[in-house]
């Protein structure tokens, strides 16, 4: 805690009083900071003028939870919007290194002269009395019970603790309690409200194993520790073979689900909110995003995302979402300029990128960009670099599947979009890898066609809203001589997608193949949407 002898530091038109740990406006009313926030502003007004380095931010603020450096960079845009007008110059980012705060020149044992009042004073950290002090997104992973009690399989259940907790602080924006901390509560009988109270958490997980005869039985639930009330829970049954693959599994399926599940409750939470903050609106954003993809959820999801940039134009999640919303627009053909859609979205990654080099979204969509613009292999790397820094997104696997297929390997697309289907079995995008594989074996040297209509098929079982499946199939259809379902697809998609055409969808396309037999299958499946009945224009 610093001493009743520390200055203020002018920033611009905001004052930064250390001695009661406060950030004031130009009136001298309080300007509310989030905890993590006030941290990393304080670290940095101590050193004004000299390089704080991100691990030494990240060890300081974060010393008790596992958090990504997106946690930091969510803060540092936290500062910035909260510092405002010219104070957004103060706080510089030396890109790979860390932070400095610049105050005119000025060292922080120089004190500044501003009146301030005292109406409103803070209850912690720069907060105004009765504003929300809990983070989005915030979690403890509670130790998992070992029914039974066999000790051969303590290690296995205390193991699935320690990754899930390590997996879920990957999750954007997430806060989730450090292990030493939570494994204090192992053995004890616990009450979520109050540990929601001391930790200042939103949500608790709980869980336990159970082994019986070659199976495991692994039940979790996910609580609201405001209210006690189960947001969700899951049962997962598995044969007793290696444990080590079995815990990896599990823990990236538990992973990827509950990014679904917590996105959905921070959006509930957020709808009811009279004034949404940034993040509110991005989880909102995300959870209209995560319904599927069609023009009218697309413009849904990025005016959530424009708004939340507009509170926060440094939020990196949102522009993350914002140029994914660009990036699918482009890949499904719903626009008739595709490029310019993905040359938006790949501006504002490199721009993420520079921001925050590790993170995996931005490095995966940027992948999956190059894919879309004949750079496969850059985009594949691009991909493999997302799962080096987050090894549970699925959705990488199955760009790189579209990878393979772009450069004409379609005998390889099956075993990524598998991997995808394997650590996110219900995920929300599944049939859009699947699809991938359909189209994968369509356009094969191979004599693969009916595999390839029984992926098509199960992608619109899938998700059956989504128009560009229906035209694959109908191309499909088509070429094997199925005229009448090959015409019932091309309905289904038109009533999707009234405006899409031949022209529009080769427009996008953008794969690399020069095997004449894979080039010669194109202009077949051209011509079978022709004949189901596809707008040439």
């Amino acid at each position: 805690m610093l001493k009743s002898s520390q200055p203020s530091i002018v920033i611009g038109d905001r004052t930064l009083d250390l001695a009661r740990e406060l950030l004031l406006d130009g009136r001298g009313d309080i300007v509310p900071l989030r905890p993590q926030a006030w941290a990393v502003l304080r670290l940095l007004a101590q050193r004004v003028g000299r390089l704080v380095h991100k691990d030494e931010i990240l060890d300081e603020v974060w010393s008790d939870c596992e958090v990504t450096e997106d946690s930091l960079v969510q803060a540092i845009g936290d500062i910035r919007q909260a510092l405002g007008g010219a104070g957004r110059l103060a706080l510089r980012t030396l890109p790979r290194r860390g932070y400095m705060l610049v105050v005119d020149g000025e060292q922080a044992d120089r004190p500044a002269s501003a009146s301030v009042t005292t109406s409103s004073m803070p209850d912690n950290a720069g907060r105004p009395a009765g504003s929300s002090s809990v983070p989005h997104l915030s979690i403890v992973v509670l130790p998992f019970t070992n029914i039974g009690g066999d000790l051969e399989q303590e290690y296995f259940v205390d193991g699935v603790t320690h990754s899930l907790t390590t997996d879920l602080s990957r999750i954007a924006g997430a806060f989730v309690i450090g292990r030493g901390t939570a494994f204090t509560f192992k053995g004890k009988a616990v009450d979520v409200r109050e540990i929601g109270r001391e930790l200042n958490v939103r949500y608790a997980l709980e869980g336990s194993v159970q082994r019986g005869g070659n199976r495991f039985r692994l039940n979790v639930q996910l609580t609201d520790t405001e209210t006690g009330a189960h947001v969700w829970a899951e049962r997962f049954d598995k044969p007793a073979a290696d444990l080590l693959d079995m815990q990896d599994e599990i823990v990236s399926r538990l992973a990827n689900t509950l990014n679904a599940e917590l996105i959905k409750a921070e959006a509930r939470r957020a709808e009811r909110l009279p004034q949404p903050d940034a993040m509110d609106l991005y989880f909102q954003g995300r959870a209209v995003l995560n319904k599927g993809i069609a023009p009218a959820v697309m413009a849904r999801a990025r005016d959530f995302f424009m708004r939340a940039l507009a509170l926060d134009p440094d939020n990196i999640e949102a522009a993350v979402a914002a140029a994914q919303v660009d990036f699918a627009i482009g890949s499904s053909s719903m626009a008739d300029d595709g490029p310019a859609y993905f040359r938006a979205a790949e501006k504002a990654l490199n721009g993420v990128l520079l921001r925050a080099p590790n993170h995996p979204r931005a490095h995966m969509l940027l992948g999956a960009v190059q894919i879309r613009t004949r750079r496969a292999a850059k985009g594949i790397a691009e991909c493999r670099q997302a799962l080096a820094l987050d090894r549970n997104l699925a959705d990488a696997h199955g760009f790189i599947g579209l990878g393979k297929h772009a450069l004409g390997r379609g005998e390889e697309v099956e075993g990524h979009i598998q991997e995808a289907l394997r650590l996110s079995p219900r995920d929300t995008r599944a049939f859009l890898w699947i699809m991938v594989v359909g189209m994968a074996k369509l356009m094969s040297c191979t004599n693969a066609d009916l595999e390839a209509l029984d992926w098509l098929r199960r992608s619109i079982e899938a998700n059956p809203n989504f128009a560009l499946a229906h035209f694959h199939l109908a191309g499909a259809l088509a070429m094997m001589g199925d005229l009448e379902e090959a015409q019932s697809s091309a309905k289904a998609g038109l009533a999707l997608d009234p405006n899409f055409s031949i022209r529009r969808y080769d427009v996008n396309v953008v794969f690399l193949s020069d095997n004449p037999v894979w080039l010669a299958k194109r202009k077949r499946f051209y011509e079978g949407m022709r004949m189901a009945g596809v707008p040439e224009s």
